[in-house]
């Protein structure tokens, strides 16, 4: 068994991969090319002012979602890029992947059928290497999984 990772990181520690397999079976397959990420909350919260309170609001976090916003350079080849940039032209299931986060202390954070925002594909400058931009958009609950 593998020593629990501690103390600071850097950021390029987090890996993500894509399911290029079957639901069945899944292949994660790491995306390369990837330079940047951040993640962003969409909470819930349901707000209500009872008399007893007398006019301070209560509050109850009712629903959650998860986006992750990833940049880098488009790699054609390369199986992770190739399987996130196919989804660019398509629409309603056909824009849904399995996606995986795996953190730096090896836990991992699974996606199931994440719809795949693709916001720049290909495009800028005439010398700029082609960009690959994406979101990552929960689509239900995320499956957490504890390192080793």
């Amino acid at each position: 068994m593998a020593e629990k990772r501690t103390g600071v990181f850097p950021v390029y520690e987090n890996q993500f991969q894509v399911n290029t397999g079957t639901k069945d079976a899944p292949t994660w397959t790491e995306i390369k090319e990837l330079e940047s990420f951040s993640v962003s909350f969409d909470n819930g919260v349901e707000e209500w002012s009872p008399f007893e309170h007398k006019g301070w609001k209560r509050r109850l976090m009712t629903a959650k979602s998860v986006t992750i916003s990833v940049s880098g350079k488009r790699h054609i080849g390369d199986t992770g890029n190739d399987a996130i940039a196919a989804i660019a032209l398509k629409n309603g299931r056909d824009a849904e992947k399995d996606f995986q986060w795996t953190f730096p202390d090896g836990s991992k954070l699974v996606f199931k059928e994440a719809v795949i925002n693709i916001k720049d594909f290909m495009s800028g400058d005439s010398t700029a290497a082609a960009p690959l931009s994406f979101d990552i958009m929960s689509n239900g609950k995320p499956e957490y999984t504890a390192a080793g």
